[in-house]
Protein backbone atom coordinates (compact mmCIF):
# COMPACT_ATOMS: atom_id res chain seq x y z
CA UNK A 1 0.00 0.00 0.00
CA UNK A 2 1.36 3.38 -1.04
CA UNK A 3 -1.17 6.08 -0.30
CA UNK A 4 0.76 8.77 -2.16
CA UNK A 5 0.91 6.55 -5.24
CA UNK A 6 -2.83 5.87 -4.90
CA UNK A 7 -3.69 9.58 -4.76
CA UNK A 8 -1.32 10.29 -7.66
CA UNK A 9 -3.23 7.65 -9.63
CA UNK A 10 -6.42 9.49 -8.72
CA UNK A 11 -4.93 12.75 -10.01
CA UNK A 12 -3.90 11.08 -13.28
CA UNK A 13 -7.35 9.54 -13.70
CA UNK A 14 -8.92 12.97 -13.14
CA UNK A 15 -6.61 14.47 -15.77
CA UNK A 16 -7.64 11.73 -18.19
CA UNK A 17 -11.31 12.57 -17.53
CA UNK A 18 -10.63 16.24 -18.26
CA UNK A 19 -8.99 15.21 -21.53
CA UNK A 20 -12.02 13.10 -22.45
CA UNK A 21 -14.30 16.03 -21.68
CA UNK A 22 -12.21 18.33 -23.88
CA UNK A 23 -11.11 20.53 -20.98
CA UNK A 24 -7.50 19.50 -21.57
CA UNK A 25 -5.84 18.57 -24.87
CA UNK A 26 -4.86 15.01 -25.65
CA UNK A 27 -1.26 13.77 -25.57
CA UNK A 28 -0.11 15.52 -22.36
CA UNK A 29 2.97 14.06 -20.67
CA UNK A 30 2.15 13.45 -16.99
CA UNK A 31 5.48 11.88 -15.92
CA UNK A 32 6.42 14.96 -13.87
CA UNK A 33 3.11 15.07 -11.97
CA UNK A 34 3.70 14.39 -8.26
CA UNK A 35 1.78 14.09 -5.02
CA UNK A 36 3.74 14.87 -1.89
CA UNK A 37 3.35 16.25 1.62
CA UNK A 38 2.88 20.04 1.56
CA UNK A 39 5.73 22.07 3.00
CA UNK A 40 3.33 23.52 5.56
CA UNK A 41 1.09 20.81 7.11
CA UNK A 42 -1.54 23.51 7.74
CA UNK A 43 -2.17 23.61 3.98
CA UNK A 44 -3.48 20.03 3.88
CA UNK A 45 -2.48 16.38 3.75
CA UNK A 46 -1.09 16.24 0.22
CA UNK A 47 -0.23 18.62 -2.59
CA UNK A 48 0.03 18.08 -6.33
CA UNK A 49 1.92 20.09 -8.94
CA UNK A 50 -0.27 18.78 -11.78
CA UNK A 51 -1.67 22.15 -12.91
CA UNK A 52 1.78 23.78 -12.88
CA UNK A 53 3.28 20.92 -14.92
CA UNK A 54 0.51 20.81 -17.51
CA UNK A 55 -0.08 24.55 -17.99
CA UNK A 56 2.57 25.21 -20.63
CA UNK A 57 1.96 22.15 -22.87
CA UNK A 58 -1.81 22.62 -22.50
CA UNK A 59 -1.44 26.36 -23.27
CA UNK A 60 -3.70 27.22 -20.34
CA UNK A 61 -3.39 29.11 -17.09
CA UNK A 62 -2.30 26.81 -14.28
CA UNK A 63 -4.99 28.14 -11.96
CA UNK A 64 -7.71 27.31 -14.49
CA UNK A 65 -6.43 23.74 -14.73
CA UNK A 66 -6.17 23.49 -10.95
CA UNK A 67 -9.77 24.59 -10.45
CA UNK A 68 -11.07 22.07 -13.00
CA UNK A 69 -8.94 19.34 -11.45
CA UNK A 70 -10.05 20.25 -7.93
CA UNK A 71 -13.69 19.71 -8.88
CA UNK A 72 -12.94 16.21 -10.14
CA UNK A 73 -10.80 15.25 -7.13
CA UNK A 74 -13.42 16.45 -4.65
CA UNK A 75 -15.83 13.83 -6.04
CA UNK A 76 -13.64 11.00 -4.71
CA UNK A 77 -14.82 9.69 -1.31
CA UNK A 78 -11.26 9.77 0.03
CA UNK A 79 -10.93 13.53 -0.55
CA UNK A 80 -12.62 15.90 1.86
CA UNK A 81 -11.46 19.05 0.06
CA UNK A 82 -9.27 20.18 -2.86
CA UNK A 83 -8.11 23.78 -2.61
CA UNK A 84 -6.28 25.86 -5.20
CA UNK A 85 -3.40 27.90 -3.80
CA UNK A 86 -1.20 30.59 -5.32
CA UNK A 87 -0.70 30.41 -9.10
CA UNK A 88 -2.01 26.86 -9.38
CA UNK A 89 -0.85 24.52 -6.64
CA UNK A 90 -3.51 22.12 -5.43
CA UNK A 91 -3.76 21.13 -1.76
CA UNK A 92 -5.77 18.09 -0.77
CA UNK A 93 -7.30 17.13 2.55
CA UNK A 94 -8.24 13.51 3.02
CA UNK A 95 -11.10 12.04 5.00
CA UNK A 96 -10.24 10.68 8.48
CA UNK A 97 -11.32 7.24 7.27
CA UNK A 98 -8.22 7.16 5.02
CA UNK A 99 -5.91 7.48 8.01
CA UNK A 100 -8.06 5.18 10.15
CA UNK A 101 -7.58 2.28 7.73
CA UNK A 102 -3.82 2.76 7.45
CA UNK A 103 -2.79 0.96 10.69
CA UNK A 104 -4.86 -2.02 9.56
CA UNK A 105 -2.97 -2.15 6.27
CA UNK A 106 0.39 -1.87 8.01
CA UNK A 107 -0.41 -4.61 10.52
CA UNK A 108 -1.67 -6.81 7.72
CA UNK A 109 1.58 -6.43 5.76
CA UNK A 110 4.07 -6.29 8.63
CA UNK A 111 7.57 -5.11 7.73
CA UNK A 112 6.66 -5.71 4.07
CA UNK A 113 4.69 -2.46 4.31
CA UNK A 114 6.79 0.02 2.38
CA UNK A 115 8.57 -2.58 0.27
CA UNK A 116 8.59 -1.64 -3.38
CA UNK A 117 8.94 -3.33 -6.75
CA UNK A 118 10.42 -0.14 -8.15
CA UNK A 119 13.72 -1.90 -8.91
CA UNK A 120 11.97 -4.62 -10.93
CA UNK A 121 14.80 -7.03 -10.18
CA UNK A 122 17.49 -4.93 -11.86
CA UNK A 123 20.96 -6.16 -10.95
CA UNK A 124 22.93 -3.67 -8.86
CA UNK A 125 26.53 -3.97 -7.72
CA UNK A 126 27.37 -1.91 -4.63
CA UNK A 127 31.13 -1.76 -4.06
CA UNK A 128 32.11 -0.33 -0.71
CA UNK A 129 34.84 -0.25 1.93
CA UNK A 130 37.56 -1.70 -0.39
CA UNK A 131 40.25 -0.71 2.10
CA UNK A 132 43.85 -1.59 1.35
CA UNK A 133 44.62 -4.93 3.07
CA UNK A 134 47.51 -3.43 5.02
CA UNK A 135 45.97 -3.17 8.47
CA UNK A 136 42.81 -2.71 10.51
CA UNK A 137 40.12 -0.48 9.08
CA UNK A 138 39.93 3.01 10.51
CA UNK A 139 36.94 5.12 11.42
CA UNK A 140 36.74 6.62 7.94
CA UNK A 141 36.27 3.14 6.53
CA UNK A 142 33.49 2.64 9.09
CA UNK A 143 31.37 5.39 7.60
CA UNK A 144 31.84 4.09 4.06
CA UNK A 145 31.03 0.55 5.20
CA UNK A 146 27.85 1.69 6.94
CA UNK A 147 26.65 3.89 4.09
CA UNK A 148 27.33 1.17 1.51
CA UNK A 149 25.69 -1.55 3.57
CA UNK A 150 22.58 0.52 4.29
CA UNK A 151 22.36 1.52 0.63
CA UNK A 152 22.50 -2.13 -0.43
CA UNK A 153 19.73 -3.02 2.05
CA UNK A 154 17.64 -0.05 0.92
CA UNK A 155 17.93 -1.02 -2.75
CA UNK A 156 17.02 -4.64 -1.97
CA UNK A 157 13.97 -3.37 -0.02
CA UNK A 158 13.00 -1.35 -3.09
CA UNK A 159 13.04 -4.37 -5.38
CA UNK A 160 16.59 -4.48 -6.78
CA UNK A 161 18.78 -7.58 -7.03
CA UNK A 162 21.79 -6.39 -5.04
CA UNK A 163 25.35 -7.72 -4.82
CA UNK A 164 27.59 -6.39 -2.04
CA UNK A 165 31.22 -6.32 -3.17
CA UNK A 166 34.64 -5.58 -1.68
CA UNK A 167 37.54 -4.83 -4.01
CA UNK A 168 40.79 -6.05 -2.46
CA UNK A 169 43.60 -3.68 -3.42
CA UNK A 170 46.25 -6.39 -3.33
CA UNK A 171 48.01 -5.66 -6.60
CA UNK A 172 50.05 -2.60 -5.68
CA UNK A 173 53.37 -1.80 -4.01
CA UNK A 174 51.69 -1.16 -0.64
CA UNK A 175 51.23 -4.92 -0.21
CA UNK A 176 54.98 -5.39 -0.66
CA UNK A 177 55.46 -2.89 2.18
CA UNK A 178 53.03 -4.93 4.26
CA UNK A 179 54.96 -8.13 3.54
CA UNK A 180 58.25 -6.51 4.57
CA UNK A 181 56.63 -5.22 7.76
CA UNK A 182 55.31 -8.69 8.59
CA UNK A 183 58.78 -10.08 7.93
CA UNK A 184 60.17 -7.67 10.54
CA UNK A 185 57.59 -8.94 13.05
CA UNK A 186 58.59 -12.48 12.04
CA UNK A 187 62.19 -11.60 12.91
CA UNK A 188 61.05 -10.13 16.23
CA UNK A 189 59.18 -13.35 16.95
CA UNK A 190 62.62 -15.00 16.79
CA UNK A 191 63.91 -12.46 19.38
CA UNK A 192 65.85 -10.48 16.81
CA UNK A 193 66.18 -6.70 17.00
CA UNK A 194 64.86 -4.83 13.93
CA UNK A 195 64.84 -1.28 12.54
CA UNK A 196 61.59 0.04 11.12
CA UNK A 197 62.19 1.96 7.90
CA UNK A 198 60.12 5.01 7.08
CA UNK A 199 56.87 4.15 5.36
CA UNK A 200 56.50 0.70 6.93
CA UNK A 201 53.57 -0.48 9.09
CA UNK A 202 54.80 -0.64 12.72
CA UNK A 203 51.38 -1.14 14.37
CA UNK A 204 51.04 -3.80 17.07
CA UNK A 205 48.39 -5.55 14.97
CA UNK A 206 51.19 -7.22 12.98
CA UNK A 207 52.77 -8.86 16.04
CA UNK A 208 50.43 -11.90 15.98
CA UNK A 209 50.86 -12.13 12.21
CA UNK A 210 54.64 -12.37 12.59
CA UNK A 211 54.21 -14.99 15.29
CA UNK A 212 51.80 -16.96 13.11
CA UNK A 213 54.33 -16.86 10.28
CA UNK A 214 56.97 -18.21 12.64
CA UNK A 215 54.65 -21.04 13.68
CA UNK A 216 54.05 -21.88 10.01
CA UNK A 217 57.58 -21.81 8.57
CA UNK A 218 59.91 -21.82 11.55
CA UNK A 219 63.27 -20.14 10.93
CA UNK A 220 63.76 -21.08 7.28
CA UNK A 221 63.46 -17.48 6.05
CA UNK A 222 65.57 -15.75 8.67
CA UNK A 223 68.67 -15.65 6.50
CA UNK A 224 66.95 -15.94 3.12
CA UNK A 225 67.10 -13.09 0.57
CA UNK A 226 63.94 -11.06 0.00
CA UNK A 227 63.25 -12.53 -3.41
CA UNK A 228 62.84 -15.93 -1.77
CA UNK A 229 60.31 -15.03 0.93
CA UNK A 230 58.55 -11.91 -0.41
CA UNK A 231 55.93 -13.61 -2.67
CA UNK A 232 54.81 -16.08 0.00
CA UNK A 233 54.90 -13.59 2.87
CA UNK A 234 52.93 -11.19 0.72
CA UNK A 235 50.17 -13.77 0.22
CA UNK A 236 50.27 -14.84 3.89
CA UNK A 237 50.10 -11.24 5.13
CA UNK A 238 47.30 -10.27 2.75
CA UNK A 239 45.13 -13.18 3.87
CA UNK A 240 45.83 -12.38 7.53
CA UNK A 241 44.79 -8.77 6.99
CA UNK A 242 41.66 -9.81 5.12
CA UNK A 243 40.72 -12.11 8.01
CA UNK A 244 41.12 -9.12 10.32
CA UNK A 245 39.06 -6.92 8.02
CA UNK A 246 36.30 -9.54 7.73
CA UNK A 247 36.13 -9.77 11.52
CA UNK A 248 35.98 -5.99 11.85
CA UNK A 249 33.19 -5.79 9.27
CA UNK A 250 31.28 -8.56 11.03
CA UNK A 251 31.49 -6.61 14.30
CA UNK A 252 29.81 -3.76 12.43
CA UNK A 253 27.19 -6.09 10.99
CA UNK A 254 28.57 -5.94 7.45
CA UNK A 255 28.83 -9.09 5.34
CA UNK A 256 29.96 -9.09 1.71
CA UNK A 257 28.72 -11.29 -1.12
CA UNK A 258 31.91 -10.97 -3.17
CA UNK A 259 35.56 -10.25 -2.38
CA UNK A 260 37.27 -9.38 -5.68
CA UNK A 261 41.07 -9.46 -5.83
CA UNK A 262 42.90 -6.83 -7.85
CA UNK A 263 45.79 -9.26 -8.13
CA UNK A 264 43.54 -11.62 -10.11
CA UNK A 265 43.57 -9.10 -12.96
CA UNK A 266 47.34 -9.32 -13.50
CA UNK A 267 48.90 -12.04 -15.64
CA UNK A 268 45.49 -13.46 -16.56
CA UNK A 269 44.77 -11.47 -19.71
CA UNK A 270 41.88 -9.62 -18.10
CA UNK A 271 43.48 -6.19 -18.30
CA UNK A 272 44.50 -6.85 -21.89
CA UNK A 273 40.94 -7.92 -22.75
CA UNK A 274 39.46 -4.72 -21.36
CA UNK A 275 41.96 -2.51 -23.20
CA UNK A 276 41.42 -4.51 -26.42
CA UNK A 277 37.67 -3.91 -26.10
CA UNK A 278 38.34 -0.17 -26.01
CA UNK A 279 40.76 -0.45 -28.94
CA UNK A 280 38.10 -2.16 -31.02
CA UNK A 281 35.85 0.83 -30.38
CA UNK A 282 38.61 3.18 -31.54
CA UNK A 283 38.98 4.65 -28.05
CA UNK A 284 42.69 3.92 -27.42
CA UNK A 285 45.44 5.91 -29.14
CA UNK A 286 49.17 6.64 -28.90
CA UNK A 287 49.62 10.24 -27.93
CA UNK A 288 50.84 12.95 -25.57
CA UNK A 289 48.78 14.61 -22.88
CA UNK A 290 48.72 18.41 -22.87
CA UNK A 291 50.57 20.19 -20.08
CA UNK A 292 48.24 20.67 -17.09
CA UNK A 293 47.30 24.19 -16.10
CA UNK A 294 49.69 25.66 -13.58
CA UNK A 295 52.60 23.46 -14.60
CA UNK A 296 55.76 25.09 -15.90
CA UNK A 297 57.96 23.65 -18.64
CA UNK A 298 60.47 22.66 -15.96
CA UNK A 299 57.78 20.75 -14.01
CA UNK A 300 56.35 18.93 -17.01
CA UNK A 301 57.89 16.33 -19.26
CA UNK A 302 56.00 15.35 -22.39
CA UNK A 303 55.90 11.61 -22.99
CA UNK A 304 54.08 9.43 -25.46
CA UNK A 305 51.85 6.70 -24.07
CA UNK A 306 48.65 4.79 -24.75
CA UNK A 307 45.63 6.93 -23.86
CA UNK A 308 41.90 6.33 -23.43
CA UNK A 309 39.61 8.90 -25.10
CA UNK A 310 37.70 9.60 -21.90
CA UNK A 311 36.98 13.20 -22.98
CA UNK A 312 34.45 11.74 -25.43
CA UNK A 313 32.43 10.65 -22.39
CA UNK A 314 32.53 13.78 -20.25
CA UNK A 315 35.99 13.60 -18.65
CA UNK A 316 38.28 16.62 -18.40
CA UNK A 317 41.20 14.96 -20.20
CA UNK A 318 42.14 11.66 -21.79
CA UNK A 319 43.66 9.11 -19.42
CA UNK A 320 46.83 6.97 -19.68
CA UNK A 321 46.33 3.20 -19.72
CA UNK A 322 49.89 2.07 -20.53
CA UNK A 323 53.22 3.78 -20.09
CA UNK A 324 55.89 4.05 -22.79
CA UNK A 325 57.89 1.27 -21.10
CA UNK A 326 54.99 -1.15 -21.51
CA UNK A 327 53.91 -1.21 -17.85
CA UNK A 328 50.29 -0.60 -16.99
CA UNK A 329 49.20 2.81 -15.77
CA UNK A 330 47.36 2.93 -12.46
CA UNK A 331 44.04 3.31 -14.30
CA UNK A 332 44.39 0.05 -16.26
CA UNK A 333 43.32 -2.42 -13.52
CA UNK A 334 40.38 -0.12 -12.68
CA UNK A 335 39.27 -0.38 -16.30
CA UNK A 336 39.55 -4.16 -16.21
CA UNK A 337 37.69 -4.42 -12.91
CA UNK A 338 34.76 -2.36 -14.14
CA UNK A 339 34.78 -4.25 -17.43
CA UNK A 340 34.39 -7.41 -15.37
CA UNK A 341 31.35 -5.88 -13.60
CA UNK A 342 29.81 -4.97 -16.93
CA UNK A 343 30.36 -8.50 -18.23
CA UNK A 344 28.73 -9.95 -15.12
CA UNK A 345 25.50 -8.37 -16.30
CA UNK A 346 24.89 -5.63 -13.77
CA UNK A 347 22.45 -2.91 -14.79
CA UNK A 348 23.72 -0.36 -12.27
CA UNK A 349 27.06 0.08 -10.51
CA UNK A 350 27.46 2.06 -7.29
CA UNK A 351 30.91 2.78 -5.86
CA UNK A 352 31.37 4.13 -2.34
CA UNK A 353 34.68 6.03 -2.24
CA UNK A 354 36.51 8.20 0.24
CA UNK A 355 36.46 11.93 -0.45
CA UNK A 356 40.11 11.75 -1.59
CA UNK A 357 39.01 9.73 -4.64
CA UNK A 358 37.07 12.59 -6.20
CA UNK A 359 39.51 12.76 -9.10
CA UNK A 360 38.51 9.27 -10.25
CA UNK A 361 34.80 9.98 -10.66
CA UNK A 362 34.75 11.29 -14.23
CA UNK A 363 37.26 8.81 -15.65
CA UNK A 364 35.48 5.79 -14.14
CA UNK A 365 32.10 6.98 -15.33
CA UNK A 366 33.60 7.53 -18.78
CA UNK A 367 35.07 4.04 -19.03
CA UNK A 368 31.89 2.31 -17.79
CA UNK A 369 29.85 4.28 -20.30
CA UNK A 370 32.25 3.28 -23.06
CA UNK A 371 32.63 -0.40 -22.15
CA UNK A 372 28.89 -0.93 -21.67
CA UNK A 373 28.01 1.17 -24.72
CA UNK A 374 25.95 3.33 -22.39
CA UNK A 375 23.90 0.38 -21.10
CA UNK A 376 25.24 0.47 -17.54
CA UNK A 377 25.29 3.57 -15.36
CA UNK A 378 27.79 4.22 -12.58
CA UNK A 379 27.02 6.30 -9.51
CA UNK A 380 29.93 7.21 -7.24
CA UNK A 381 29.26 8.41 -3.71
CA UNK A 382 32.10 10.24 -1.98
CA UNK A 383 32.22 9.79 1.78
CA UNK A 384 33.42 12.78 3.73
CA UNK A 385 35.59 12.63 6.84
CA UNK A 386 34.48 11.75 10.35
CA UNK A 387 35.83 13.82 13.23
CA UNK A 388 35.85 12.14 16.64
CA UNK A 389 35.28 14.06 19.85
CA UNK A 390 35.13 13.22 23.54
CA UNK A 391 34.71 15.63 26.42
CA UNK A 392 34.54 18.41 23.86
CA UNK A 393 37.99 17.71 22.40
CA UNK A 394 39.32 15.73 19.43
CA UNK A 395 39.67 12.10 20.46
CA UNK A 396 42.31 9.53 19.52
CA UNK A 397 42.13 6.14 21.11
CA UNK A 398 44.06 3.50 19.15
CA UNK A 399 47.48 2.29 20.18
CA UNK A 400 47.15 -1.10 18.54
CA UNK A 401 47.01 0.39 15.05
CA UNK A 402 49.92 2.74 15.45
CA UNK A 403 48.73 6.06 14.06
CA UNK A 404 44.99 5.84 13.42
CA UNK A 405 41.66 5.09 15.09
CA UNK A 406 40.30 1.67 14.22
CA UNK A 407 36.79 0.66 13.30
CA UNK A 408 36.89 -2.05 15.98
CA UNK A 409 37.77 0.54 18.65
CA UNK A 410 34.74 2.55 17.56
CA UNK A 411 32.40 -0.45 17.79
CA UNK A 412 33.85 -1.54 21.13
CA UNK A 413 33.35 1.97 22.51
CA UNK A 414 29.72 2.63 21.51
CA UNK A 415 28.35 -0.54 19.89
CA UNK A 416 27.39 -1.34 16.32
CA UNK A 417 23.84 0.07 16.52
CA UNK A 418 24.93 3.50 17.73
CA UNK A 419 27.80 3.68 15.27
CA UNK A 420 25.62 2.69 12.32
CA UNK A 421 22.70 4.99 13.05
CA UNK A 422 24.79 8.06 13.83
CA UNK A 423 26.94 7.62 10.72
CA UNK A 424 23.71 7.79 8.69
CA UNK A 425 22.30 10.95 10.25
CA UNK A 426 23.88 13.15 7.59
CA UNK A 427 24.26 12.97 3.85
CA UNK A 428 27.42 11.08 2.95
CA UNK A 429 29.05 14.02 1.16
CA UNK A 430 28.84 16.17 4.31
CA UNK A 431 31.49 16.00 7.04
CA UNK A 432 30.33 14.28 10.23
CA UNK A 433 31.20 14.97 13.87
CA UNK A 434 31.05 11.88 16.07
CA UNK A 435 30.93 12.87 19.74
CA UNK A 436 31.31 9.83 21.98
CA UNK A 437 29.49 11.53 24.82
CA UNK A 438 26.50 12.69 22.81
CA UNK A 439 25.90 9.49 20.82
CA UNK A 440 25.33 7.49 24.01
CA UNK A 441 23.44 10.05 26.08
CA UNK A 442 19.78 9.33 26.71
CA UNK A 443 18.03 12.45 25.50
CA UNK A 444 15.88 13.57 22.63
CA UNK A 445 18.92 15.42 21.28
CA UNK A 446 20.44 12.01 20.47
CA UNK A 447 18.69 10.63 17.36
CA UNK A 448 19.82 7.05 18.02
CA UNK A 449 18.32 7.01 21.49
CA UNK A 450 15.21 8.90 20.42
CA UNK A 451 14.25 6.34 17.76
CA UNK A 452 15.17 3.32 19.88
CA UNK A 453 13.21 4.76 22.80
CA UNK A 454 10.10 5.18 20.65
CA UNK A 455 10.22 1.49 19.70
CA UNK A 456 10.92 0.44 23.28
CA UNK A 457 8.03 2.57 24.57
CA UNK A 458 5.61 0.85 22.22
CA UNK A 459 6.92 -2.56 23.25
CA UNK A 460 6.40 -1.65 26.91
CA UNK A 461 2.75 -0.77 26.19
CA UNK A 462 2.26 -4.10 24.44
CA UNK A 463 3.78 -5.95 27.38
CA UNK A 464 1.55 -4.14 29.88
CA UNK A 465 -1.57 -4.80 27.83
CA UNK A 466 -0.60 -8.45 27.45
CA UNK A 467 -0.06 -8.74 31.20
CA UNK A 468 -3.65 -7.56 31.65
CA UNK A 469 -4.87 -10.34 29.40
CA UNK A 470 -5.53 -8.14 26.36
CA UNK A 471 -4.87 -9.75 22.97
CA UNK A 472 -2.40 -7.50 21.17
CA UNK A 473 -1.49 -9.79 18.29
CA UNK A 474 -1.20 -8.04 14.94
CA UNK A 475 -4.15 -9.99 13.54
CA UNK A 476 -6.41 -8.91 16.41
CA UNK A 477 -5.26 -5.30 16.30
CA UNK A 478 -5.77 -5.16 12.53
CA UNK A 479 -9.41 -6.20 13.02
CA UNK A 480 -10.23 -3.33 15.38
CA UNK A 481 -12.62 -0.50 14.56
CA UNK A 482 -10.43 2.62 14.39
CA UNK A 483 -13.21 5.08 13.56
CA UNK A 484 -12.62 6.67 16.96
CA UNK A 485 -9.09 7.71 15.88
CA UNK A 486 -9.97 11.33 15.21
CA UNK A 487 -7.62 13.46 17.31
CA UNK A 488 -5.27 15.61 15.18
CA UNK A 489 -2.22 14.14 16.95
CA UNK A 490 -3.32 10.60 16.06
CA UNK A 491 -4.13 11.52 12.47
CA UNK A 492 -0.78 13.31 12.17
CA UNK A 493 1.07 10.18 13.28
CA UNK A 494 -0.91 8.08 10.79
CA UNK A 495 -0.09 10.58 8.03
CA UNK A 496 3.61 10.23 8.85
CA UNK A 497 3.28 6.44 8.56
CA UNK A 498 1.72 6.94 5.12
CA UNK A 499 4.93 8.65 3.96
CA UNK A 500 7.07 5.54 4.51
CA UNK A 501 6.55 3.77 1.13
CA UNK A 502 7.13 7.05 -0.71
CA UNK A 503 10.24 7.76 1.35
CA UNK A 504 11.67 4.32 0.55
CA UNK A 505 11.36 4.92 -3.19
CA UNK A 506 12.85 8.42 -3.02
CA UNK A 507 15.79 7.26 -0.91
CA UNK A 508 16.40 4.27 -3.21
CA UNK A 509 16.15 6.37 -6.36
CA UNK A 510 18.64 8.96 -5.05
CA UNK A 511 20.90 6.35 -3.37
CA UNK A 512 20.64 8.23 -0.08
CA UNK A 513 20.05 5.96 2.93
CA UNK A 514 20.41 8.89 5.33
CA UNK A 515 16.86 9.83 4.34
CA UNK A 516 15.65 6.74 6.20
CA UNK A 517 17.39 7.84 9.40
CA UNK A 518 15.92 11.33 9.06
CA UNK A 519 12.42 9.92 8.53
CA UNK A 520 12.72 7.63 11.56
CA UNK A 521 13.68 10.59 13.71
CA UNK A 522 10.59 12.48 12.56
CA UNK A 523 8.35 9.45 13.10
CA UNK A 524 9.75 8.93 16.60
CA UNK A 525 9.13 12.58 17.38
CA UNK A 526 5.47 12.23 16.37
CA UNK A 527 5.08 9.09 18.50
CA UNK A 528 6.67 10.75 21.54
CA UNK A 529 4.49 13.82 20.97
CA UNK A 530 1.31 11.72 21.02
CA UNK A 531 2.53 9.83 24.08
CA UNK A 532 3.22 13.05 25.98
CA UNK A 533 -0.17 14.51 25.08
CA UNK A 534 -1.70 11.51 26.78
CA UNK A 535 -0.32 12.83 30.06
CA UNK A 536 -2.81 15.70 29.85
CA UNK A 537 -5.53 14.05 27.76
CA UNK A 538 -6.39 10.55 29.09
CA UNK A 539 -8.40 9.74 25.94
CA UNK A 540 -5.13 9.69 23.96
CA UNK A 541 -3.41 7.16 26.21
CA UNK A 542 -2.67 3.81 24.63
CA UNK A 543 -3.83 1.92 27.73
CA UNK A 544 -7.52 2.53 28.42
CA UNK A 545 -9.89 1.08 31.03
CA UNK A 546 -11.82 -0.74 28.31
CA UNK A 547 -9.83 -3.58 26.64
CA UNK A 548 -11.44 -2.95 23.24
CA UNK A 549 -10.59 0.75 23.45
CA UNK A 550 -7.02 -0.23 24.40
CA UNK A 551 -6.73 -2.47 21.34
CA UNK A 552 -7.90 0.31 18.99
CA UNK A 553 -5.41 2.74 20.51
CA UNK A 554 -2.55 0.26 20.50
CA UNK A 555 -3.14 -0.57 16.82
CA UNK A 556 -1.69 2.80 15.82
CA UNK A 557 1.27 2.40 18.16
CA UNK A 558 2.00 -1.12 16.96
CA UNK A 559 1.83 0.04 13.32
CA UNK A 560 4.40 2.69 14.22
CA UNK A 561 6.66 0.04 15.74
CA UNK A 562 6.40 -2.02 12.55
CA UNK A 563 7.60 0.89 10.42
CA UNK A 564 10.38 1.79 12.86
CA UNK A 565 11.52 -1.84 12.83
CA UNK A 566 11.52 -1.92 9.03
CA UNK A 567 13.49 1.31 8.80
CA UNK A 568 16.04 0.23 11.40
CA UNK A 569 16.39 -3.06 9.56
CA UNK A 570 17.44 -1.18 6.43
CA UNK A 571 20.01 0.75 8.46
CA UNK A 572 21.28 -2.44 10.10
CA UNK A 573 20.22 -1.32 13.58
CA UNK A 574 18.45 -3.51 16.14
CA UNK A 575 14.96 -2.33 17.17
CA UNK A 576 15.33 -2.75 20.95
CA UNK A 577 12.33 -3.72 23.06
CA UNK A 578 13.49 -2.07 26.27
CA UNK A 579 16.05 0.56 27.16
CA UNK A 580 18.80 -0.42 29.58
Amino acid sequence: MNLFADIRALVLDSIATLVTEGVLPDGLNTDAVTTEPPRDPAHGDMATNAAMVLAKPAKQKPRDIAEALAAKLADDPRVSSAEVAGPGFLNLRLEPSVWQTLPKAILGNGTAYGRSDMGKGEKVNVEYVSANPTGPMHVGHARGAIVGDAMASLLAYAGYDVTREYYINDGGAQVDVLARSVYLRYQEAHDLSVDWPEGSYPGDYLIPVGEALKDKVGDIWLDAPEKVWLPEVREFATEAMMDLIRDDLAALGVHMDVFFSEKSLYGTGRIEAAIDALKEMGLIYWGVLPKPKGKTDEDWEEREQWLFKSTEFGDDEDRPVMKADGSWAYFAPDIAYHYDKVQRGFDLLINIFGADHGGYVKRLKAVVKALSQDRVSLDIKLIQLVKLFKNGAPFKMSKRAGTFITLRDLVDEVGSDVARFHMLTRKSDAALDFDFDKVVEQSKENPVFYVQYAHARICSVLRKAGAEGIDVSDATLAAQDLSGMTHPAELHLAAKLAEWPRLVEIAARTHEPHRVATYLGELASDLHGLWNRGNDEPALRFLQDDPVATQSKIALARATAVVISAGLGILGVTPVEEMR
